[in-house]
């Protein structure tokens, strides 16, 4: 395992079905990754600032109670997706994914790392990525690793947090056309109304142009488009970004090594091409069309998606 010193963290950022679970299981199948199985989900309960309001803790970057213990630390972390999964597998809708976890072993792992070691909210996830893939006894692993991938939803909002806590980590944000991305939210059991979906959006986006002009060796802005395109042109400009290097792998989703035909359930978006993206923004009516032009009029000037 990475000394505290030199741990890679790279966590993947997206507003809602902006593709952020596609960008994942791309990076699946890396040799040099460790990548989380499914959406880390790193929050806490006690994630309180004036962002609270908009995305929910679980998608934020995890705060810890200064009288806490290691024991009460590793329990506050939200991580829904992978618990869910491994405790109540019957309830989860990874039904197929063969995943051999105990939760009781992680947190015993988790515990051992930080024996001797500073409760420091750094070394607190560290040592949860890490124990997550010493307690998966059937990861895929190659021997090669040199970094660990997550992923949760807007967490790139905190992204000064995430690269205080590791200056050699990266934060891969993804950015999809607002049309195609609220398409696919509509489709929730409880979506967005498009004003405040749209709204929410430029926001995230607002705050990710501000981070990549802040820390342009730690955070990178993708396109989903750009992605879909041409996956192979997109990962030889990141990998090196990112220190690792490029391998066949990253041309289409996996998961646990294992290439998967469509995305399902780990995302909306099942076919990830640029037909299967236009198709789904020609499904909007009229008028929710020219409510989105008019409310991302600024950010897609920007992001390059005026002339849509």
């Amino acid at each position: 395992m990475n000394k505290s010193s030199e741990f890679k963290l790279i966590m993947i950022s997206a507003m809602y079905e902006n593709g952020g679970n596609t960008t994942h299981r791309f990076l699946d199948g890396h040799s040099q990754l460790f990548v989380y199985p499914f959406e880390s989900q790193p929050g806490t309960s006690l994630v309180n600032d004036y962002l609270s309001s908009v995305f929910p803790v679980k998608y934020r970057w995890p705060e810890f109670s200064l009288s806490g213990s290691l024991d009460e630390d590793y329990e506050l972390i939200i991580d829904e997706e992978l618990k869910r999964h491994i405790k109540t597998p019957f309830a989860s809708k990874f039904k197929d994914a063969d995943m051999k976890l105990d939760d009781k072993d992680r947190k015993k792992i988790f515990l051992k790392l930080l024996k001797n070691k500073l409760r420091t909210r750094a070394n607190i996830v560290q040592a949860f990525f890490q124990a997550t893939f010493v307690a998966w006894k059937n990861y895929n692993i190659s021997g090669k690793e040199i970094a660990y991938v997550g992923y949760s939803p807007i967490i790139g909002v905190d992204a000064e947090k995430i690269i205080s806590d590791f200056p050699n980590g990266h934060v891969i944000h993804v950015v999809r056309n607002p049309y195609s991305a609220f398409a696919d939210t509509k489709k929730r059991p409880v979506p967005y109304g498009v004003s405040r979906y749209v709204q929410t959006w430029s926001t995230v986006q607002l705050l990710a142009l501000q981070f990549a002009d802040l820390y342009p060796k730690n955070f990178h802005i993708v396109r989903f488009e750009d992605l879909v395109e041409d996956p192979k042109k997109l990962f030889k400009s990141l990998t090196k970004k990112l220190g690792i290097s490029y391998e066949k792998t990253l041309e289409y989703p996996s998961w646990n090594g294992r290439k998967l035909d469509d995305i399902v359930p780990w995302g909306t978006i099942r076919i990830p091409t640029p037909e299967s993206n236009m198709k789904t923004m020609k499904e909007l009516s009229k008028a929710e069309l020219t409510e989105i032009k008019t409310r991302t009029r600024t950010i897609n000037k920007i992001i390059g998606y005026d002339h849509l």
